[in-house]
């Protein structure tokens, strides 16, 4: 179904789709739809069924939402809102829908998002099959070789919470006419949030933390690269983080205009504060996109990014943890081997301090098991832990793998 989909659409022998309603609710729709809510795990909704309840009836509870897909009586229910600690201070919300209103929003997006794929510009990286930030990654940095270092580095304000909702509905009605899918999502768009004792009706945006969101987020803003590509302008988006790269100063003015007003015009608004147009060559100037910054010919890490990991290393690292020194490098290691696999393009000095780190985080648990006090720091402690010390336990060091990498074969 999913192959004919694209197939069709792709040939462009249909502008809208009038009946998907009955592959929403087929068996092994809803099927492999629970399957990627299950390995995504996650938390409980509003109604306390978790992923282990649902899946100990499986059959049951697929065989209910089919049957009420069927009949018209599937409501969504409310959304449970948690704040998520930010790096760096504050925090950001999330909502945390049922499991099986995530199935059927893991239903439906198999459905549709064919229909919208098959549109979707180049420039579009975030939330897609087959692409990710590394693409994105790879596209900024082709384009920077070619001398479009003068980048505006656009961000949208609160861009998932204050999407319009009925013009978000109409992007969607462009290409699907089915009625009972476009109230499917509608009924997601207005589903109360449940944060504490407080409940509410949400008036603008799509639900963070929904499974549909990325992909409704991806409709709303594909008009705006349509328009930025047939203006010229190289653009690299994933989600609502985006640069435009430009030749000239000038040009980056004109961009950031451009970008200006569709937004305006579209009911969203820039963040002034975090918008800005530089030459990134020069130093100052850089711009941070998807935990990067490019600044006068380096790409290096940015801040929030490195304390990221180092509030993983300490959380893995604590002194009154339990646990043999090998279980706790290889706890380290998953961590240290996945961030080095993303940011291992930053510059080679990023890495030598965060060995560091990891090390004198292990060498203060060491201190503390030995029920001394102290940071790790001192040479008595470096002597007596050397780094062949950890290396026998198999630490990852990205220094080493960086070195590695750097050498000719």
């Amino acid at each position: 179904m999913l192959a004919a989909l694209v197939t069709a659409s792709s040939k462009g022998n249909q502008d809208k789709w009038f009946s998907l309603i009955d592959k929403v609710w087929r068996d092994t729709t809803l099927h492999a739809a629970w399957q990627q809510v299950k390995s995504r795990r996650g938390a409980s909704g509003i109604d306390g069924i978790s992923i282990e309840r649902f899946e100990a009836q499986a059959p049951k509870y697929l065989g209910e939402l089919a049957e009420q897909l069927k009949t018209g009586k599937y409501h969504a229910q409310a959304v449970r809102r948690v704040e998520i600690p930010k790096t760096g201070g504050g925090s950001r919300p999330l909502g945390i829908p049922t499991v099986q209103d995530r199935v059927v929003q893991a239903a439906v997006k198999r459905v549709i998002e064919p229909v919208f794929e098959s549109r979707f510009c180049e420039t579009s990286y975030g939330f897609r099959p087959g692409r990710g930030c590394k693409d994105a990654l790879r596209a900024v940095d082709g384009w920077l070789r070619q001398g479009y270092t003068h980048v505006v580095d656009a961000d949208l304000k609160s861009y998932f919470d204050s999407i319009p909702q009925e013009r978000l509905l109409a992007r969607v009605a462009e290409r699907i006419s089915d009625g009972r899918v476009l109230a499917l999502i509608d009924g997601w768009l207005k589903q109360d949030i449940v944060h504490d004792l407080k409940r509410w009706t949400p008036t603008g945006g799509t639900p963070q933390g929904a499974v549909l969101s990325p992909l409704l987020a991806n409709i709303y803003l594909h008009p705006l690269d349509e328009h930025m590509l047939a203006r010229g302008y190289r653009m690299v988006r994933y989600a609502d983080d985006f640069v435009i790269l430009c030749q000239s100063a000038h040009e980056a003015q004109q961009a950031l205009a451009e970008v200006a007003q569709w937004v305006s015009d579209n009911g969203l608004e820039l963040n002034r504060d975090k918008t800005h147009v530089g030459d990134c060559l020069q130093k100052g100037q850089g711009f941070e996109f998807l935990g990067y910054r490019f600044e006068a010919g380096r790409r290096m890490v940015r801040k929030k990014s490195q304390m990221k990991l180092k509030d993983a290393i300490r959380q893995r690292t604590g002194r009154m943890r339990s646990g043999t020194m090998r279980e706790i490098v290889g706890e380290l290691n998953a961590v240290l081997t996945g961030w080095y696999a993303y940011f291992r393009h930053a510059i080679a000095g990023t890495f030598m301090p965060l060995d560091g780190f990891v090390r004198r985080r292990l060498r203060a648990l060491l201190r503390k098991r030995d029920k001394r006090p102290g940071q790790g720091r001192c040479q008595a402690d470096t002597r007596r832990w050397p780094n062949a010390y950890f290396a026998t336990l198999g630490l990852f060091t990205m220094s080493t793998a960086r070195r590695s990498a750097s050498q000719p074969r």
